[in-house]
Parts: structure tokens; sequence; C-alpha cells
């Protein structure tokens, strides 16, 4: 009984794995992008999360850090209209980035021209993660918020990049916006039979769905986590997308992309 415990975790363990290792590559499929943008809004919801407990600032609000600003701005506040405005520049900063590390990837006829966006996103987490405890800097509030809105902008637009503006993984309010249209079309009853019937995409509807309870799930997470181990609890999130990262970065560097010593070392790693 034992074993065959043992062997279901071990298969369930690779499942997640291979899962993880299909998300990113240069094929995309629905199902793929579908895939991708569950994960990265639960990881979305994290570091939001996790923003707002260490510094009071919800990272992926780009709508609420506007209002924040321009209510400032006349209110009074220069230090909290200078952290917004911090705030937004670095989540442009984060979608531009993005389209860089992308189009020089693609210029390339790389395979891990998304794998490698998901790839500097698991970096600056995980150094984020494990350094940002340690800081003693008095105006780290600024470090802290202007990283977090740098990353949330860098994967936010890798997974609009990917599914062709048709999914945002931060935009709750464009989402809840979308949830409720198609509510109200599945609750729509037609008097009139020479008309055409009006149908909910349910489809979307339950890809949306998702989207947020992942995000909140996240936020849930995040908060827990941060209040238990601080900072780090990042460093879980930054795993995952390095593992999902992994594969289409190894199959480039096999083909080539990586010198003789580094082709000669991959040479022996199974193939995913």
């Amino acid at each position: 009984m034992t074993l065959q415990v043992e062997r279901a975790r071990g298969v369930s363990a690779a499942g997640l794995v291979g899962w993880l290792q299909a998300v990113s590559g240069h094929r995309r499929t629905p199902e793929r992008n579908r895939h991708l943008a569950n994960l990265l809004a639960l990881i979305a919801g994290v570091l939001n999360s996790v923003g707002f407990v260490a510094v009071g600032v919800y990272t992926s609000h780009m709508t609420g850090l506007t209002a924040s600003v321009a209510d400032h701005l006349v209110l009074g506040g220069s230090a909290l209209v200078a952290v917004g405005a911090a705030a937004i520049v670095s989540f442009v900063a984060g979608a531009m980035a993005c389209a860089v590390v992308f189009n020089w990837a693609r210029r390339r006829h790389l395979r891990s021209m998304y794998a490698n966006v998901l790839l500097l996103e698991a970096l600056l987490i995980l150094v984020f993660g494990a350094l940002a405890d340690l800081l003693t800097w008095s105006h780290r509030n600024w470090l802290f918020v202007t990283v977090l809105c740098f990353t949330m902008g860098l994967q936010n637009a890798i997974i609009t990049k990917i599914s062709q503006a048709q999914i945002r993984t931060t935009h709750l309010t464009g989402m809840v916006t979308d949830i409720g249209i198609e509510l109200g079309k599945l609750s729509f009853r037609s008097r009139r039979a020479d008309l055409e019937p009006v149908h909910a995409d349910l489809h979307k509807l339950r890809m949306l769905s998702a989207l947020v309870v992942l995000f909140f799930v996240g936020g849930i997470l995040g908060a827990a986590g941060y209040l238990a181990a601080g900072f780090s609890v990042l460093l879980a999130p930054a795993v995952v997308l390095l593992v999902a990262a992994a594969p289409p970065l190894v199959d480039d560097l096999r083909r080539g992309r990586g010198g003789p010593l580094v082709r000669r070392v991959l040479r022996r790693v199974p193939r995913t």
C-alpha cells in the first residue's frame, strides 16, 4: 500500500512538472495560454498581497494608483504622489522590458521567446525574495514598490502578448466586468421567437472566473505567507517560474545558442 502511495505521488509530481514545462513553449494553443494565465494570475495575487502587507501598496492596481496620484496632487502629499508615480512608471517599464526581451528573442527565432520573460521575472522575484528582508535602507519601501510593480508589468505584458490581448492577469476590473456581461447574457430570456437568441460565452465565463478566483487565492497565500515568513515567501513562485521557463531555454542551448561547452553538457540532459 505504501509503495502504491509513493508511486501515485511520483506520478502526480511528474505530471505537475510536465504541466509547468509545457506552458512556456513557443508552440501556443488556447489551452496552454489559459494554463499560463492561471499560473500567472495566482502568482500576481501573491505579489500583490505581499506588496500591500509589506508597504501598503497594491502593486497591480494601476487604476487606484493613478487616482491616488491625482487626489494627492490636489489634497497635498508629495511623498504619496512620488511613490504612486514611481509605481506607475515601474509598471510601464516592466511592460516595456517584456516587449524588448520578447522581440529580441523572436528576431533570433528562439523557442524561448516567451520563456525568457518568465526567466527574467523569476530571477527578479528570487533575488528580491531572498534579499528584501535584509535591506536596512531607510527608503527601502521605494525599492519594494518599484520592483514589485516592474514585475507586475512584466508578467501582465507577456500574457497579453501571448493571448493577443485577450487575457490580462492583473486587470480584475475588466475581468469582473466581462463576467457580469456574460452572466447577464446567460440570464437573459427573450420573449420573441422571431429574434436571434442571446448566447453567453460559457468558455470565456469559466476562464475569467478561474482567473479571478486564482488571483484571490494567491492573495490569501501571499498575505499569510508574508506574515509567517516575510519576503522569503516569494521564493516558491520564483522556483515555479524557473521550472516553467527552463525547457525552452535548454532547447535553444541544445540547438546551438550556448556554445560548444554548454552543448556538450546539455546533451546528457534527457529531453522533456
